[in-house]
This record gives C-alpha cells, sequence and structure tokens, in this order.
C-alpha cells in the first residue's frame, strides 16, 4: 500500500506516514525512503526557521522547537532537594520567603480547550505566550491552537452522568400529597428502573401534572441512557409496558445531560430553588434546601454515575505573593513552564489586579499574583504527564527554584513541616462570594470541616508511620534553626513551628495509643498482603482495557498499597518496599501494554485509504444492523455481556491464526489457553440463562460443544437451564461477573499467600521479559516510538493490532450514542 506524503496536513502526522512508508517498503528500498524522509524533514525544519524560543510580539515564523520531553524521575527529585536541605529551606522561610504554590485547577478533554483557553485570555482581552515564546493575542490564533494541538489529543468524549427530564401524568384528582407522589414515584420507577431520581411536580388546571426532575442515567446493571430523544423513547416504551401505565397515561422527554457530581448538584440545587425546596428523591424524602441537594449527588449519587471526563489538557496555576514582582513573577513562570514541560505545548498568561480586565465581584482582580497554564498532557513525542504527590513536590522545588533566580524569596514547603491540615478540592466546596479572597461551603459536613481547617489555619498531621517521621525531621530542623539564629524574629518563629509540631506528635502519639495499641500488625498485615495480591493479578485478564479501565485498575493497586503500608511493622518495612516495587512494575507493565495498543490504532487510522474507509463504513453498518436486531430480540444488557467475552475468543483465534501464517512468533499454547479459559467463561454465561450467547454457539461449534459440557455439570433441574432474563433491566450483576465465587476462594495460610505473591513476582519477570524482547526486535526493524514514561522501540505489526481493537470500541461507543 502506497502513501502519499501530501495525504496529511500537518507535520506529526507526516512523519508518522513517512516512517509507516518506510517500513512497508522493505529492506530493499529502505535506504531509498530513509534519504526522502530525511530530506523532507529537513525541508520543514528550515520552513520552520530556528531561533531560542525567546519570541517577541512580531510576525516571525512560529519556531519548531521540540525538545523530548524531560522523564519525571524520583531520583531527579531527590537530588534536588539533596541540593536544598530542608534546614535552608525552612531558615529563609522564617526570615520572610514565601512558598511555591503550584496547583492543578482542572483537567480537560479537547473539546474544553476553547473554553480554558478563553478563560486564560479573559476573552482574548489578554495575550498568552506559547512554548516557543511567542506573544497571542487575536481570538482568531487563539481559536486555531485547538487545530493545532488535535494531533495530541484522545478526544475522548465525556460521559453523560444525569439527564434532565419532564413527565407530563393525565390523571384524575388524588386523595392527597402523599398518594400524589406514590402515583408519581411509581410511574417514573416504572420507566427509570433501578435509577436515582429527584423531582418536583406542579398541578395544572386540568387536573395533569407536570414532573421535572433530575436522575442518573447509569443502571446498577451498567446500562447508560443518552439523555435524549433516543432515551426518552426507549424509558416510554418501558412505563406503557409496565402495569403503572394501566388507566395513568404518561408522556416521558428529556431536556439535556451533563457530566459529573458538579453538573449534578447545579442541576438538583435549580431544581430546589426554581420549586421553593418542593422536591422529592426517589425514596420519598424531601429535599428542602440547596444543602441536601448537594449531599444528595456527592454522597449518594456519586458511586452510581461511573463518570468518566477526557485528560487531553491541564489547568495549572503558579502563584505568589500580593505585592510580587509581576515582571519577574513572569519570567519565573516562563522559565519553569520550559523546563518542566519541554516537548508538550502550551499556553500561560499572566492574571495580576493591576492589568486584569476581569471586574473583582466576577472573579477577577484576585490580590495576588498569579500565572494560568493550559498544558497538553501528552508531548510531541508521545510522553504523558503525570500527576502524583511526588511530581507536584518537584514542580514546586522547580518553580521555586527559577523564582529565586529572578530574584523572588521563594522556596518549595511541604504542610508535614508546619503541621498544616490537608488541602480541600473544588469538589468539596462551591464559592459564595468573590469579593476579596473567595469564600467557599462545603458540599457535606466533612467536606465543610476540611474548609474550616485549612482556612483557619489549625494544626494537624497526617497518620501515615512516614508522615511521621518526616514531622520529626522538621521538628528538629527548627530547632536547629532555633538555636543557631541570632533574628529574634526567626527564633520566635522557628520555636513556635516548633512547638506546633511536637504538640501535634504528641497529640498524635497519645491518640495511637488509645486506639491502636492492641491491633494485630500480623495479622492485619497479611491479609491486606492477600488483598493486594488479588487487585494486581486482576491485571492478568485485561487483554483489552480503555484508558478509564486502567486507571480504575491502577488506582486499585494504589489504594491496596497505602492499606498494606499502614499495616506494615518495622521490621517488615524491607518485604514491603520489595511487593510495592514488584506491584508498580506489574502495573506499569500494563500502562506500556495499554499506550501500545493506543499508539498502534493512531498509526493504522491514518494509512487507511478512502476505498477502505468506505468498505470499514459498510462493515461497520452491517455490524450496526446485526447489533440493533440482537438487542431488540435479547435486550441490551444480555448482549452487551455476551460480546465482551466473544471479542476476547476472537482476538485469541486471531493470534493463533497469524502464529500459523508465520507472522507471530508467540507460542501457540498461550493463545490455546486463553481460547479455553474464555470459552469457559462463555459457557457459564449461556448456562445462566444469555439466550444470545446461544445463538452465536448455533453457528460456532467449539463454543457450542464448550456450553454442553458446561450443562453437563450443572447440579440444578434441567428445567432451569436455559432461562433468557424478561427485558433488559433483569440482567443481573452475575451475568455481568459469570464468576462471582472465586472471591471467596482466597488463600488462608501464610504458604498459600505466599505462592500467590510469588506468582505475582513470576508473572511480572515475564512480563518485562516480553518488554525486553519487544524493544529489540523494534530497535532490527528500525520504527521507533515513545511510551510513558521512557522511550520504547514496539514491532509495528502490534501498532496495526492496537488500531483494529480501538476502532472496534469506537464502534461500540457510536451504537451507546
Amino acid at each position: 500500500m502506497e502513501i502519499f506524503f501530501g495525504a496529511f496536513t500537518s507535520e506529526w502526522e507526516q512523519r508518522r506516514a513517512a516512517m509507516l512508508h518506510e517500513l512497508s517498503l522493505g529492506p530493499k528500498r529502505r535506504s531509498s525512503a530513509e534519504d526522502e524522509m530525511k530530506r523532507r524533514l529537513k525541508a520543514m525544519a528550515e520552513l520552520g526557521g530556528g531561533g531560542s524560543g525567546a519570541g517577541s510580539g512580531g510576525g516571525s515564523q512560529p519556531k519548531m522547537r521540540r525538545r523530548a520531553a524531560k522523564p519525571i524521575l524520583v531520583a531527579e527529585t531527590r537530588a534536588a532537594e539533596a541540593s536544598r536541605p530542608i534546614e535552608a529551606r525552612l531558615a529563609a522561610v522564617a526570615q520572610g520567603s514565601q512558598p511555591a504554590v503550584v496547583k492543578m485547577a482542572s483537567y480537560g478533554a479537547g473539546a474544553r480547550v476553547g473554553a480554558m483557553l478563553n478563560y486564560v485570555s479573559r476573552g482574548g482581552e489578554l495575550a498568552v505566550e506559547n512554548e516557543n515564546g511567542e506573544r497571542i493575542s487575536s481570538r482568531e490564533d487563539l481559536a486555531r491552537l485547538r487545530g493545532d494541538w488535535n494531533h495530541l489529543f484522545q478526544n475522548r468524549a465525556e460521559s453523560r452522568d444525569i439527564g434532565s427530564f419532564t413527565v407530563v401524568i393525565a390523571t384524575a384528582a388524588v386523595s392527597s400529597d402523599e398518594t400524589m407522589h406514590e402515583l408519581i414515584r411509581n410511574s417514573l420507577t416504572s420507566a427509570f428502573s433501578d435509577r436515582r431520581y429527584a423531582y418536583a411536580v406542579t398541578r395544572q388546571a386540568d387536573g395533569a401534572l407536570t414532573v421535572q426532575g433530575a436522575v442518573v442515567l447509569r443502571s446498577e446493571q451498567g446500562e447508560r441512557l443518552s439523555g435524549d430523544d433516543k432515551a426518552a423513547n426507549i424509558v416510554q416504551a418501558r412505563y406503557d409496558a409496565s402495569a403503572a401505565a394501566q388507566g395513568v397515561a404518561a408522556r416521558f422527554s428529556f431536556q439535556g445531560y451533563g457530566n459529573g457530581v458538579e453538573y449534578g448538584a447545579s442541576n438538583l440545587r435549580s431544581l430546589v430553588e426554581r420549586h421553593d425546596g418542593n422536591v422529592r428523591d426517589d425514596r420519598g424524602q424531601v429535599i428542602g434546601d440547596e444543602k441536601l441537594a448537594g449531599d444528595l449527588v456527592q454522597k449518594e449519587w456519586r458511586g452510581d454515575l461511573h463518570s468518566r471526563k477526557g485528560r487531553d489538557v491541564m489547568h495549572l496555576i503558579m502563584s505568589a505573593r500580593a505585592g510580587t514582582n509581576v515582571e519577574a513573577c513572569e519570567n519565573a513562570a516562563r522559565n519553569f513552564l520550559a523546563e518542566q514541560f519541554a516537548g508538550h505545548r502550551y499556553v500561560f498568561a499572566m492574571h495580576d489586579p493591576a492589568n486584569d480586565p476581569k471586574e473583582e465581584g466576577d472573579g477577577g482582580k484576585r490580590p495576588h499574583v498569579h500565572a494560568h497554564a493550559i498544558i497538553t498532557m501528552r508531548s510531541e513525542s508521545g510522553d504523558r504527564i503525570e500527576t502524583t504527590p511526588q511530581v507536584f513536590r518537584e514542580w514546586r522545588a522547580t518553580m521555586a527554584e527559577m523564582a529565586r533566580a529572578q530574584g523572588i524569596a521563594m522556596e518549595m514547603t511541604d504542610r508535614r513541616e508546619f503541621a498544616s491540615p490537608p488541602a480541600f478540592t473544588r469538589n468539596q466546596v462551591r464559592p459564595v462570594s468573590r469579593e476579596g479572597r473567595t469564600e467557599h461551603v462545603g458540599t457535606s459536613e466533612a467536606a465543610q470541616g476540611r474548609y474550616d481547617a485549612k482556612r483557619g489555619g489549625w494544626r494537624g498531621l497526617a497518620k501515615a508511620e512516614r508522615s511521621r517521621e518526616y514531622a520529626i525531621k522538621a521538628t528538629q530542623s527548627w530547632e536547629k534553626i532555633a538555636l543557631a539564629s541570632g533574628d529574634r524574629r526567626v527564633v520566635a518563629y522557628a520555636e513556635q513551628l516548633r512547638d506546633h509540631l511536637a504538640a501535634s506528635l504528641s497529640a498524635d502519639q497519645a491518640e495511637a495509643s488509645v486506639n491502636v495499641v492492641h491491633a494485630d500488625f500480623g495479622s492485619k498485615f497479611r491479609a491486606n498482603l492477600v488483598t493486594l495480591q488479588e487487585v494486581v493479578l486482576e491485571g492478568q485478564e485485561m487483554r483489552e482495557t480503555t484508558r478509564a479501565e486502567f486507571e480504575a485498575y491502577e488506582k486499585k493497586v494504589e489504594t491496596a498499597l497505602f492499606r498494606l503500608e499502614r499495616s506494615v511493622g518495622p521490621d517488615e518495612r524491607d518485604d514491603f518496599d520489595e511487593v510495592a516495587s514488584v506491584a508498580r512494575e506489574h502495573v506499569n507493565g500494563r500502562r506500556e501494554l495499554m499506550e501500545l495498543y493506543e499508539m498502534k490504532g493512531q498509526a493504522q487510522e491514518k494509512q487507511g485509504t478512502a476505498t477502505e474507509r468506505d468498505e470499514g463504513q459498510e462493515l461497520r453498518d452491517d455490524a450496526n444492523e446485526q447489533w440493533d436486531a440482537a438487542v431488540a430480540k435479547h435486550g441490551e444488557a444480555v448482549v452487551e455481556a455476551a460480546n465482551d467475552v466473544l471479542v476476547g475468543i476472537e482476538t485469541s483465534r486471531e493470534g493463533l491464526d497469524r502464529i500459523g501464517a508465520g507472522e507471530l512468533s508467540n507460542d501457540a499454547r498461550v493463545f490455546r489457553a486463553e481460547i479455553e479459559r474464555v470459552l469457559a467463561r462463555t459457557a457459564e454465561l449461556a448456562v445462566q440463562g444469555n439466550t444470545y450467547m446461544r445463538e452465536v454457539a448455533e453457528k460456532d461449534p467449539e463454543l457450542k460443544r464448550a456450553i454442553e459440557a458446561a450443562e453437563q455439570t450443572q447440579e440444578r433441574p434441567a428445567k432451569d437451564k436455559g432461562k433468557s432474563p424478561a427485558n433488559v433491566d433483569t440482567v443481573t450483576e452475575t451475568q455481568r461477573d459469570p464468576r462471582p465465587e472465586e472471591a471467596e476462594h482466597r488463600p488462608d495460610e501464610p504458604a498459600e499467600q505466599a505462592h500467590g505473591l510469588a506468582s505475582a513476582v513470576d508473572v511480572t519477570n515475564r512480563l518485562q521479559d516480553k518488554v525486553a524482547r519487544d524493544k529489540e526486535a523494534a530497535q532490527r526493524g528500525g520504527e521507533t516510538t515513545r511510551t510513558d514514561p521512557a522511550q520504547q522501540h514496539i514491532p509495528r505489526l502490534e501498532e496495526l493490532e492496537r488500531e483494529k481493537l480501538e476502532r472496534r470500541e469506537r464502534d461500540r461507543d457510536d451504537r451507546d450514542r
């Protein structure tokens, strides 16, 4: 297949196309293709111009500075901290240095870049500066940035979590308000099934009831409504088929939908305000004020949303105290971004009270000087930014270093050095006043307590043993500063912080002696170790994972590690470090494979011709028709549960075919074993009542034999076999996970636990060996790409395979929408 360079418009896409084109030519023509690629890249570099990147606002051509992003390594952070001892930092703070503030405001998908740029530039009234030092002041240039960055975005659509609905119920007079509300809840539950909702009702002159409200779009079984006319038709059909519709006519419609807890809380508060607190939820509880509305969404609905957002860009804020020199602060922010995010695309702008066009009452003219930056999460070379507490610590250290170079007294600080309470997040509070310093109220009692502690300057320590050790070290440092300094103010400040830390440590120790003195650390450690093993090994079944699924898996592993660390005794610290290292290496291996799938999908998408796209569209249309027919016959949840397992069988069979054709060198036994495992799961689904799985088995002899074998081993009466659910709402969690009993078979003895941990280590080692072999094979093939966090070489075959899998996932998302 020939790839024409003119078919792509951006420089990044041309480079990728050239590399794939070269690989498709074979060894005999690689030399000429390589020369052609070098010649074209050189020409593009000459068009891009040169220079140091320190731009003025003139009409110069954009400078193509594409340095590789600096890897974020813990070793670098420790080296930086070693060069700036804790005593030096705290002594500078005691003498008046301000703390470095670098905080994350939000993430955003590619679709939100325009709104985020509009906020940073104050609607185009403030000029922004990009990574090349160029000043962008016109709205047209800002609008073009979205297109310039598009190749770095995944552009995943936000999930539709909460919908706004209206129901008109034509009914006769009811005897009381309670009877009316019971009638309404019966009607809504018949249409929405087990979804959570809240509503308000208005009586019409003709006796009809108009019900307005908000509903969680995802059911407990995993079915997600789209919140549009299509969803309205679905719930209308379910209501009409229910017993509640007998004698009571109702018309359902949706007016909109949104993403996340913030949207849901805002929507529900607005409903409460419009109806003067006459709002009830699906359980009949009165939602009488905005606080109760926020608590309902934050505390009860949050877990049902399963919300997801794209993370293509991040909004970073760098702050300094009021009165700091604006020019020096701007230079420090510029140098910080260039140092920390080299290779990424970004823009930033300074907001200071003197030049901010936004009025104070509208949230502008903040008294402190600060810079806003919008940064792409992915660099030009494929690296993604990591946002862990350790990384933020490094960012603060770098920002402080750049500020000191500009004459600003600034230091990296840690809240454990001052016994400060943890920060509150924007999901825990909502603003109520923007006059001067923004005032907030908590969205729950716990959130309000956290907000009061932070704003009130309360003292407290983190509970982890590592944090206690760090606080002891900080106490000793404050003591040294108090003894060594001759300045009375420095001595008084150091002694005050020393006393605060000492008091917090004593209080924490007293609480620990009361609550933890009788704890069985050994038993708790073993139990948490088993839990960690089970969570880590979940990744063994993650053959084809989306980024959202991987992030959920990674979060579970880190949570299990956190719980395990809390139960570690002093003698088990070395063992924990080894276990944590193995677990994180396993997770990193899964991340690399997931990134490979994503990058392979992008490559295959770019090299498809127009004819192939037309053929693919016909195949997708046919697949969509088959899908719709199956959903109409069996129900969406039944088909979805069966399809998730059938995809695994198809992928493994395709791998066997490629091994037979000589395209892959993998061991065929691995694919055969995977097919047998997935066939067993498939047969269990069919036996448990999945009618769509039985229909597919009629065309698949191997699957049919597996189902027959599973039926023979079943102990239940034959008459219970093959039952199908009446509708989508009756699909149980057992169908979605046909192996719930496995969670109960956990090792109880220490020897079995040790064996399970050894298995996890062995799996990790095999994964590392596979990545190393793939790296050597890619180096011989000549293709180079980047994964997170380090550069790896991957085979082109895997890159093409991943495109196929990702295209299948997009088709499924299109059907959902």
